[in-house]
């Protein structure tokens, strides 16, 4: 079970304690004390990632030897099969004033942006380059340029989460007498500058207005990369995946992996996702697969907006929901459980930080820890110390039978 953003900092408004440590939550609290626990750094201490990061270490991949940009990962979750030499970028679908001044990176959090896509998808560019474009998950899409001689070392034209207020920044080769990065820098600047013009005055944008929402009027691109092909965590270790997720990059790095993705439209990665539903599906996974992988993702999205009573709201859901996937199995002492995150969320700072995460694992042959309730200072004591994400799924997949010995 991953939870997405789980860990946070100590919250004066909740007494000088995080969101999980105020929380109410018997089912995670009892897998702690009958379990062994931990910290976990997603890559290594003093690092802050971002969650496709986060999830490639917790899928068994080594981003400090491997990373391919979130692009790659995001066309992968929404289908698109990439070529060689193809460029993807992760998009937003965004709020521009008339001088292109950035005054929302995510159109008040828009979804269903099917329509707006379909005026993008298959758009002409220079050189004979097509632009692929699909919706992804929320305000967010998939912008795929395929063709010859591109390059993805290239700067985002999204200024970045703490700086509304600037304009869209002109995308540039990362570093100078680079040709091919000169090239496909002006291609997606040309993308950037026709979605304006395409997107301003859609009806889907004079609908949300006339509403008193901010109209998608721009789409801004960031996380160009291209996909590599690497062995996958089911290959490596002779196992089926399955991963539950409403979230196209956890998909795409699920797909990557050789996970099949279970997911349908009650699954949203926001706070109203449907956990009855999640925890169905994880139940149906188990009975096909050696290895699930549940990911919840709204616990992150009430750190970013700065909500910590929400966000314990929120975990409090997801340990009732935990609690009814044991409920449901037909062996439970058959299953180990392990909990964690993909990053520290805190909401005082409203992003990601290199907090280390808590983390448990719960089953048969565990060696079990002093630890009594599952938190952040609380998991400071546990047997598992503090571990890198790797590290953290090489125990459990150990403690399953599946590694093999290094030596003779």
């Amino acid at each position: 079970m991953i939870i997405d953003g789980l860990g946070d900092r100590p919250i004066d408004e909740l007494g000088g304690l995080t969101p999980l440590e105020a929380a109410n939550t018997p089912c995670f609290d009892l897998l702690a004390r009958t379990g062994i626990t931990g910290l976990m750094d997603p890559l290594s201490p003093g690092i802050r990632v971002g969650t496709d990061v986060g999830h490639l270490a917790l899928f068994g991949y080594n981003p400090l030897k491997v990373y391919w940009g979130r692009g790659p990962i995001e066309a992968v979750g929404v289908g698109i099969d990439l070529n060689p030499g193809d460029v993807a970028l992760r998009c937003n679908f965004a709020t521009v004033d008339e001088n292109l001044i950035v005054l929302d990176r995510r159109a008040g959090r828009i979804r269903h942006t099917e329509a707006l896509a379909a005026v993008l998808d298959g758009m002409p560019l220079e050189n004979g380059i097509n632009a692929i474009f699909k919706p992804a998950t929320e305000h967010r899409a998939v912008l795929v340029l395929s063709g010859p001689r591109l390059s993805a070392d290239i700067t985002n034209s999204d200024p970045g989460p703490t700086n509304e207020g600037q304009p869209v920044q002109e995308v540039k080769p990362k570093r100078s007498g680079q040709p091919l990065a000169e090239k496909t820098a002006q291609l997606v600047n040309q993308f950037v500058r026709k979605s304006y013009e395409k997107l301003r005055n859609h009806d889907v944008n004079r609908e949300r207005m006339g509403k008193g929402l901010l109209p998608a009027n721009i789409v801004i691109t960031r996380g160009a990369g291209m996909a590599v092909k690497m062995r996958s965590l089911t290959e490596r270790f002779d196992i089926k995946g399955c991963c539950i997720t409403g979230e196209s990059t956890v998909a795409g790095i699920a797909i990557m992996s050789g996970f099949k993705v279970l997911t349908n439209e009650k699954l949203t990665a926001n706070i109203d996702t449907d956990l009855d539903e999640k925890a169905r599906l994880t139940v149906e996974g188990l009975k096909e697969a050696d290895f699930v992988v549940t990911h919840i993702k709204g616990a992150d999205l009430t750190a970013h907006d700065n909500k910590p009573r929400e966000k314990l709201a929120f975990i409090e859901q997801m340990d009732r929901m935990l609690q009814k996937v044991i409920d449901s199995l037909d062996n439970p002492q058959d299953v180990y459980i392990a909990v964690t995150g993909d990053h520290s969320t805190p909401c005082a700072i409203r992003e990601h930080s290199a907090d280390p995460v808590p983390v448990l694992i719960h089953g048969d042959g565990v060696l079990v820890d002093d630890v009594r309730s599952f938190g952040e200072r609380a998991c400071a004591h546990g047997g598992l110390t503090r571990i890198r994400a790797n590290d953290f799924l090489l125990s459990l997949l150990d403690l399953m039978g599946v590694t093999y010995r290094f030596g003779s």
